[in-house]
């Protein structure tokens, strides 16, 4: 998604263009107004919640040595609000990353209207998934998910989550709700909009799901995976895109793409097999005012849900890979084709169906790069 660049002239105060022109500006000030809330004693307990997490538990004296944390914290309607919060940093993150960044390279490169928009779209993606993987490994470090992998099927004491557990998955939610409206400020054709809708609701639907059942450890390391295999997507889509040589890193991508949704179904089934029926039959007192929702409909939920998912993005990879087969061979065979006409009948001239400034119309690299990418 690009970021529209502010003009020469100064639209109307508070119209269309004025708010896509000024939208990261708009949520600075939305910003600092719930900042500066803190400051005074009346407003101070409406902008704390915006602000710090809340939901939170001390932890008593006999538990402490063996939580090894002195506060957890549940999920609850308050966390709606700091998700708002940290979208509109989110706003703020993305707009400046576009002007600093991506709009200083685009612009030295002298891209067209496309290239500017994929390498937009890519370069947002490629920082997120970054940091998002970094971390996501540094919290399975510190939760010891890493060294004892019993901790995905075994849920945490109460049902809680560390702060740094808690903050990953409002930071996840504030994101990927900022995409929402980052569809109206870059003005996305209608034609456009189911494909986004549905990327981004899915993103939504599967991480408020672990939070929500607390499946915190689970959800992560399939977040960490996934971010990192769409990591090396979005990287070799911007090799390809500078020169489009690099073929075999979109071919690696395919690999890495299919051994990562491998992955993500075994650890999804080994999972649910073990942690989530365990669970319910060590505590047939489930229901969610006790804070575990680990019963059978919830085990079905998970377990449908994420077989589906992956594999339809797989289903969809493959109708992909074998279109664009289809369509290079017969790129090839009209190509030979019409080097047959050309050498066997009369030279054509420039701009005709069968001269040779038509063949290479056709065979040229923008139009079979844009079918990659």
């Amino acid at each position: 998604m690009g970021f529209r660049k502010k003009s020469s002239k100064n639209p109307p105060v508070l119209s269309q263009e004025f708010i896509l022109q000024n939208h990261a500006d708009l949520a600075s000030c939305v910003g600092m107004f719930l900042v500066l809330g803190l400051m005074f004693e009346g407003t101070a307990e409406v902008s704390i919640i915006f602000l710090i997490l809340q939901h939170s538990v001390i932890v008593p004296a006999g538990e402490e040595a063996a939580l090894g944390s002195k506060t957890l914290y549940y999920y609850g309607v308050k966390d709606l609000a700091a998700v708002f919060f940290y979208m509109l940093v989110a706003i703020i993150i993305h707009a400046t990353i576009q002007e600093y960044v991506l709009d200083k390279i685009s612009k030295r490169m002298q891209f067209t209207k496309a290239k500017q928009n994929k390498l937009n779209e890519s370069g947002q993606f490629s920082v997120f998934y970054f940091v998002s993987c970094i971390w996501g490994t540094l919290i399975l470090i510190s939760e010891n998910c890493l060294s004892d992998p019993t901790l995905l099927w075994r849920a945490h004491s109460h049902n809680m989550m560390t702060f740094q557990m808690k903050f990953f998955y409002i930071s996840q939610l504030a994101y990927w709700f900022h995409g929402f409206p980052e569809l109206y400020f870059q003005k996305i054709k209608k034609q456009e909009l189911p494909g986004h809708l549905i990327y981004i609701g899915l993103h939504l639907f599967h991480i408020a799901g672990a939070y929500l059942l607390y499946l915190n450890h689970l959800g992560l390391l399939l977040l960490v995976l996934h971010y990192f295999v769409e990591l090396l997507s979005h990287m070799c889509g911007l090799y390809y895109f500078s020169d489009e040589k690099y073929q075999k890193g979109i071919s690696l991508w395919v690999i890495v793409f299919i051994l990562g949704r491998l992955v993500t179904l075994i650890v999804s089934l080994v999972t649910v097999g073990l942690h989530l029926a365990g669970y319910q039959i060590e505590n047939t007192d489930s229901d969610a005012i006790s804070g575990n929702v680990n019963v059978l409909a919830a085990e079905i939920a998970v377990l449908s849900s994420s077989c589906t998912i992956q594999a339809y993005i797989t289903w969809t990879l493959l109708t992909v890979w074998l279109q664009r087969w289809v369509e290079d061979s017969n790129l090839q065979a009209s190509g030979g084709k019409k080097k047959k006409l050309v050498t066997k009948g009369k030279p054509s001239r420039k701009g005709t169906e069968n001269g040779v400034e038509t063949l290479n119309r056709v065979d040229s690299p923008p139009k079979r790069k844009d079918k990659c990418s």
